[in-house]
């Protein structure tokens, strides 16, 4: 029986893949037959990987990009079907879990404090980065959870420090989760070529993020684009950043891959850090 998070308990901080859209509830799954599957089994598994029930969830999404960090600030979230051309039932799909403007407040209170600017956006609905994977591991709906945007400039090193900022939640029972992809170059995903350059960067992340020097690692997060396959595994990097602001939020905690998987020939994994 797992036990709910108290406040001197430090959680873990989780970068997780989203799948593609609503594939998790797509009848049949985009794709041949399997494709989804070993990424919805660990998406099932991962409140038995934090080991202890959170208060919250703050999902740092890779659909959500602003000028300012942008909380999100509603009591009950509405649905943002941010995805195009899937069927008409995919667009239907609820997930009714609380927001909890308190948490808001108190993630941009965070940010202010250490010099970020930040806002709280009340109007802004659950994405398919939240609310997709919440779906799926989180699927009764009963904990508050409130989205954080990226911010538009893209800044590595800017989203180490916003993760940095937010350090102290993981002690008030707040659980972390930067969902994006480790590998996302949509011009290249259904086809073999990029195979190579996939492999060549996944290894390199999860060196990379393993490290237990915090300041070579995140150095090296920092300057991801000269890694190895960096450009062809990330054309534009907006899915690999929530990885930036969990390494920011784990400090002095080290990183490990937590699944691994390789879907359709492209290399992708998913890290805990603490």
């Amino acid at each position: 029986m797992r036990v709910v998070a108290k406040m001197a308990s430090s959680l873990p901080v989780l970068y997780i893949p989203h799948g593609g859209g609503p594939c998790f509830f797509m009848n049949p799954p985009p794709g041949p037959p399997g494709t989804w599957t070993a990424m919805e089994a660990f998406l099932r598994l991962l409140p038995t990987l934090v080991g202890i029930v959170p208060r919250a969830l703050l999902v740092v999404t890779a659909h959500w990009e602003e000028s300012v960090c942008s909380v999100q600030g509603a009591e009950r979230p509405g649905m943002l079907y941010d995805y195009y051309g899937f069927p008409d039932y995919t667009y239907e799909l609820k997930y009714e879990a609380p927001g909890e403007p308190q948490l808001a407040e108190r993630v941009k209170e965070l940010l202010t404090g250490a010099g970020i600017q930040a806002r709280i956006d009340p109007n802004r609905g659950f994405d398919h980065g939240t609310f997709v994977p919440l779906m799926v591991s989180f699927p009764r709906a009963d904990l508050p959870v409130v989205q954080l945007s990226l911010r538009s400039d893209l800044d590595p090193a800017a989203h180490i420090a916003i993760g940095r900022a937010l350090q102290p939640l993981r002690k008030e029972g707040v659980l972390i989760i930067g969902s994006g992809s480790s590998y996302h170059n949509l011009g290249l995903f259904f086809s073999q070529r990029g195979n190579k350059d996939a492999k060549l960067f996944d290894d390199w992340l999860t060196e990379t993020v393993s490290q237990n020097n915090t300041e070579r690692r995140n150095e090296g997060l920092v300057n991801w684009a000269r890694a190895p396959g960096a450009r062809s595994a990330h054309p534009r990097e907006e899915h690999l950043l929530p990885l930036h602001v969990c390494a920011g939020a784990a400090g002095p905690d080290q990183g490990s891959r937590c699944h691994h998987e390789s879907l359709l020939g492209k290399a992708i994994s998913a890290y805990r850090f603490g």
